[in-house]
């Protein structure tokens, strides 16, 4: 069966609609559509009754969206240096024993981390990502009164889960986010 017919994991769909700019004269900022749907079981779509198919949308100031899109693009940024780092600290130093020996054998290099690795964030790391998320959480959420600061991270943060958050705001291309973390933090805000 083609992926068009069959939804064979938990996953999210995420479009932006971008509509003629011309404003209303009582609305001062312009607004984007962000249209969602999702499921929570696997699906066919020959079972359009499914009690598991959810969709929506929200409004949401352009602006907004621009600027955390710049803050995802530099909490990635943060993230993917840290890696860097890290990854730098544990090779260096690293000296194999045919090296020790003075051999030309040549050992191959130390494989970075997968994308979906867990990572480790500092101090100063960790409150970007609060305060990104808590904008988020800002967004996102159907109710205002409930979108207080984030005190701790709701998901696993991994290269691809942050990957993943800034592609949601891409009003380009939209996205696909599978089950996981990432995904049940967001569909808990779309409820």
């Amino acid at each position: 069966e083609s992926r068009a017919t069959v939804a064979p994991d938990k996953e999210i769909n995420i479009q932006w609609y971008i509509p003629p700019m011309a404003k209303e004269s009582n609305d001062p900022e312009t607004k984007v559509l962000l249209l969602y749907a999702y499921n929570t079981n696997p699906i066919r779509i020959s079972d359009i009754s499914s009690t598991s198919m959810f969709s929506g949308h929200l409004w949401i100031p352009l602006a907004r969206i621009i600027s955390l899109r710049e803050k995802l693009s530099d909490l990635k940024e943060q993230i993917e240096l840290s890696m860097q780092a890290s990854k730098s600290f544990s090779t260096s130093g690293r000296t194999s024993f045919h090296e020790q020996n003075e051999t030309l054998k040549i050992i191959p290099p130390f494989k970075p981390k997968r994308s979906d690795a867990r990572v480790h964030l500092d101090g100063k790391i960790e409150e970007i990502a609060k305060r990104c998320l808590s904008e988020v959480k800002a967004l996102l959420s159907v109710d205002p009164a409930v979108s207080s600061p984030l005190t701790e991270i709701p998901f696993d943060v991994t290269l691809q889960s942050i990957t993943n958050l800034k592609d949601m705001f891409d009003l380009a291309n939209g996205c696909i986010i599978s089950d996981g973390s990432l995904f049940n933090w967001i569909i808990s805000l779309l409820r």
